[in-house]
């Protein structure tokens, strides 16, 4: 059992712990120090939070079961299976005996947040070392025990063995004569991929029956005892100030009560209706400011650079050789410029959160990326200590980058301290269409040269707001200057699926087809030649080989694209059919997406996430774009906001490459960057049409 010298967990998570566990082995892994936050997201802990070592749990209970215990999210990506594989591979048993807590700031150890396709670098090496630790201390326990040589005995199905003697112990009663507390050190016999058992292969879903049959709980379906439903007043528009309000009718509403704390305004109600109708009811006056639209976006951003002094600590910035010398050694210069809208992340469960105080204690239920940042968000809120809050994050019905931030659980906090009782507040999907945050809108500017041999020789990229991930060029280019420039910006904007690794994919892919075509050489071919990077190029032609370029031309009315990259550790390559009919309706036949991101850990959880990332990445490149005028959201509904239908879908190939003798990394972004400037590409071999601009369909609407 857990200690007071174990660090990185509270007091209250101590006790917690120990009234829930019972007894058994512990293992405490000691780690450096934490990955940052992603850009445009996540929480930065302060240095009173941040252990110096972060602590990744297991216990083996006097039965033998084994629980693990992290920090991580689950929204989706199923995680909680391939973390367990990778417990699994290391404890010698099926994935499926391995129980995980996730996401529990009471339970599990502090850790940044869900974010950056950090689980499968980060977490699953984590817990390797710490199960294969646990191995390690069981196989000694047992050559104790016997007084036999280790190295005779086996471990398997929660057992371990003296194959010799056929003596046999279980987890349970090996882990009573273990120290309570182990260090696991840096050199743990952690399992390599080329012998892994239960990693490395398809492996179900460990909840999929729960799910399936409607059984799992998400956010929205937490119940507490005595439960009352919120809903909270919203201002016309942003930056919108509260000058008056009367509640009075909301008297007349049976159960219904309002809550008022400076310009937080929302009621209680006994159902979600009675809230909702009780918020309605409310006559409220605003002061409101005039606020640019959505037409005069990309000026806006191109006029209004951050400060200067931020502006010089800006990221994604590099710069080699001469950019006019690379011009003048140019046969054909290009200039273009690509812009990328606002879009919104459209989870399939919006924002929701259950909040009950008992005394001076907090414990919310909400989904959330980061437990620890919002734990740390509703202690400055509602000024009480940490320790004091408890966030519990049951797995979460999709996030895509954008549920980083905790407002609703400080909306539910605020009104169940205000009611007494538990309180639970879901948005509606206009709320999380609004007052949710964007992806960053963004401008991009690039000018280049390339020599009569098809070599490219100059590369200037300038990245307005979008953000710097995936902003440098795989290609070689020897005269070459890439910056990413902060500016001011209308809406809220954050964290989103890949980052601005699309933007700058969209924008660097779409780019070298020009160059292509201005050098009269085949896109693959012009690729080529410029890349050296052996894994970029093993994607590349992966995808093409099974795609058959170059092999067949395109039917009449029907174009070809395709587009590569690297982001976080992860190599991509799509290549996409499309057709077009003369009044310019279009439809993605076909997509192939080449994708290696290391040792594969569960392969057909691998082509979930390629297939499931192909098709959100046509809602961007096609037609998704918030629409806003004076602060407001014009098209907060999904029946104004169009995202990507059963009848948008083409037919998905994926070939996989896996790279046993490299480290996993993760794969839940990189997969999206791929498939815009693929399209867009393939549109123009079928038009002659260039499209700069996501969403791309309102262009050719109009052109």
């Amino acid at each position: 059992m857990p200690d007071a010298s174990v660090p990185g967990i509270s007091h209250f998570a101590r006790r917690a712990f120990l009234k829930t566990m019972g007894g058994g082995m512990l293992i405490l892994l000691s780690l450096p120090d934490a990955v940052p936050a992603q850009e445009s997201g996540g929480h930065h802990a302060s240095s009173d939070q941040l252990p110096q070592n972060i602590g990744a749990w297991l216990h083996i209970s006097p039965e033998g079961s084994v629980t693990v215990f992290t920090g991580k999210a689950e929204v989706g990506q199923n995680i909680r299976t391939s973390l367990a594989q990778a417990v699994a591979d290391e404890l010698r048993c099926e994935p499926s005996s391995i129980q995980l807590v996730m996401a529990d700031t009471a339970l599990t150890p502090f850790d940044m947040g869900t974010f950056g396709s950090r689980t499968t670098p980060t977490m699953a090496p984590q817990l390797r070392k710490a199960a294969s630790s646990a191995r390690e201390l069981l196989i000694d326990a047992a050559s104790r025990k016997w007084s036999v040589d280790r190295k005779d005995l086996r471990v398997a199905a929660g057992r371990v063995t003296d194959a010799a003697s056929g003596r046999s112990a279980g987890f349970g009663e090996l882990a009573r004569s273990i120290d309570l507390v182990s260090t696991v050190v840096n050199d743990a016999h952690a399992t390599p991929a080329t012998e892994w058992q239960a990693a490395g292969k398809t492996w179900p879903k460990l909840n999929a029956r729960e799910i399936v049959i409607g059984k799992h709980q998400y956010p929205s379906d937490i119940q507490r005892s005595g439960m009352l439903y919120g809903a909270v007043l919203r201002p016309p528009s942003f930056d919108a100030s509260l000058t008056s309000v009367d509640g009075s009718t909301i008297a007349r509403l049976k159960g219904a009560s309002l809550v008022r704390d400076k310009d937080f305004v929302g009621v209680t109600a006994p159902d979600q209706h009675a809230a909702r109708t009780a918020v309605a009811s409310i006559q409220a006056e605003w002061r409101q400011k005039p606020q640019i639209s959505d037409a005069e976006l990309f000026s806006y951003l191109k006029q209004n650079p951050e400060e200067e002094e931020r502006e010089s600590r800006r990221r994604g910035t590099s710069q080699e050789g001469s950019i006019q010398a690379g011009l003048s050694a140019a046969h054909k210069k290009l200039q273009s410029t690509y812009t990328v809208s606002y879009i919104a992340h459209v989870p399939l469960e919006p924002r929701a959160a259950v909040a009950e105080w008992m005394g001076s204690k907090l414990t919310v239920w909400t989904g959330t990326q980061c437990p620890f940042g919002v734990r740390s968000d509703l202690a400055e809120a509602l000024g009480v200590p940490e320790d004091d809050v408890r966030v519990i994050v049951p797995d979460t019905g999709s996030a895509y980058g954008g549920k980083h931030s905790g407002e609703c659980a400080i909306e539910a906090a605020r009104l169940a301290k205000a009611a007494g009782k538990p309180v639970k507040l879901v948005w509606t999907r206009e709320e999380e269409f609004t007052w949710a945050y964007f992806r960053p809108a963004g401008i991009i500017e690039i000018v280049s040269g390339v020599d009569n041999d098809g070599l490219l020789t100059a590369w200037e990229f300038h990245n307005y707001n979008s953000g710097p991930s995936g902003i440098e060029t795989p290609y070689e280019v020897a005269n070459r200057s890439i910056h990413f420039h902060s500016t001011k910006y209308p809406l809220k904007q954050g964290s989103y699926r890949g980052l601005a690794a699309t933007a700058n994919h969209f924008a660097r892919e779409s780019h070298m087809d020009e160059l292509a075509a201005a050098a009269a050489v085949d896109p693959l071919e012009f690729r080529l030649k410029n890349l050296k990077h052996p894994r970029t190029r093993a994607v590349l032609e992966a995808a093409a080989e099974r795609f058959g370029w170059g092999k067949t031309k395109p039917q009449p009315g029907h174009g070809y694209g395709l587009a590569c990259g690297t982001e976080k550790g992860g190599y991509v390559a799509c290549c996409a059919e499309i057709s077009m009919t003369p009044d310019r309706k279009l439809r993605v036949e076909r997509v192939v997406e080449a994708f290696e991101c290391g040792a594969i850990v569960n392969p057909e959880q691998l082509k979930n996430q390629i297939e499931g990332a192909v098709v959100m990445g046509l809602g961007g490149a096609l037609f998704e774009a918030v629409q806003f005028a004076n602060g407001r959201i014009l098209n907060p509904k999904l029946s104004q906001y169009r995202v990507p239908r059963f009848n948008d879908v083409p037919n998905i190939e994926v070939v996989l490459v896996d790279r046993k003798d490299l480290p996993s990394a993760g794969a839940g972004e990189t997969p999206i960057v791929g498939i815009a400037p693929a399209v867009g590409n393939a549109i123009f071999q079928a038009s002659g049409i260039r499209v700069r601009s996501m969403p791309m369909l309102p262009v050719l609407e109009h052109v």
